[in-house]
């Protein structure tokens, strides 16, 4: 029902009615900004890539068809912008001015609970910590398979059609992910 709802909208924006982004981008921003700032792990990034991600839908509206899923297309579009800035902060790297605010972030931190003790808040914090930067160091196929699944709930086969691949090279990358991740965060379970 969604998806029906989303390829209207980009039929009517591709039929010239410019409104319609607006409408996309108040349906998609949040989880837009949320898949993108669990890939590049910082929160001015992620809005900016969300923002140009929406840049990009509208430049495409002409050659929109709408033969897959829209989210589908969409996290395709915001995934190849992940890559590309990866890859350009890989060949000019940085040292932010303030690098204690890019350790944590704010949009995916979880509140502290009522009843936990300082210590578990903090271990809860340093483990949290580790899986932010398991994740951001994944290649970057096995990081936006992962995300896509566990906090974007895609299936196999939206993921497959983000990606360019097969249904069960998915699973492979998954299972690759998942397995690269529990090595990475074996001395903190132990």
């Amino acid at each position: 029902m969604h998806e029906d709802a989303d390829t209207a909208l980009m039929l009517r924006l591709r039929g010239g009615e410019d409104t319609a982004l607006n409408e996309l981008m108040t349906r998609w921003q949040s989880r837009l900004v949320s898949f993108i700032y669990r890939y590049v792990g910082n929160e001015a990034d992620a809005f900016d890539l969300a923002q140009e991600t929406f840049v990009r839908v509208f430049e495409s509206r002409h050659g929109y068809k709408p033969t897959a899923r829209f989210s589908s297309w969409l996290f395709q579009i915001a995934s190849n912008l992940c890559r590309n800035h990866f890859r350009w902060h890989q060949r000019h790297p940085t040292v932010p001015l303030d690098s204690a605010a890019h350790e944590g972030g704010t949009l995916g931190d979880a509140l502290p609970s009522e009843t936990e003790s300082p210590s578990e808040a903090v271990a809860r914090g340093e483990l949290a910590a580790a899986v932010r930067q398991g994740i951001h160091s994944l290649p970057h196929d096995l990081k936006t398979a992962l995300l896509l699944f566990e906090y974007e709930e895609l299936s196999y086969d939206e993921i497959a059609a983000v990606l360019g691949c097969s249904r069960k090279a998915v699973e492979t990358r998954l299972y690759r992910a998942r397995n690269l991740l529990r090595e990475c965060l074996a001395p903190l379970t132990a």
